[in-house]
């Protein structure tokens, strides 16, 4: 009866050792899952900014071609002379 208490005994030790190495895993795991969270948040935010910028790039080449464009039908109508400055 004693070696079945202490069997049983030394069952409930490894279980408890056990509980608490899985109780550190998990509070590793969960401290990085944490950290790739945040990284991946980061990178969204990055990729949102570059997605903006090249949105506005494209406006800002879209806006000097049509301004390109004007200068040329302008000139094409003066017969190619460069139309006077405007201040």
């Amino acid at each position: 009866m004693w070696r079945q208490f202490i069997e049983y005994a030394r069952q409930v030790l490894a279980l408890k050792q056990q509980t608490d190495r899985n109780t550190a895993d998990i509070k590793a795991l969960q401290q990085d899952v944490k950290e790739l969270t945040a990284a991946v948040q980061r990178l969204a935010y990055e990729l949102h900014r570059v997605s903006e910028n090249e949105s506005h790039e494209r406006e800002k080449m879209a806006l000097r071609l049509e301004l390109a464009m004007t200068k040329f039908e302008n000139r094409l109508l003066t017969g190619g002379k460069e139309p006077p400055a405007m201040e």
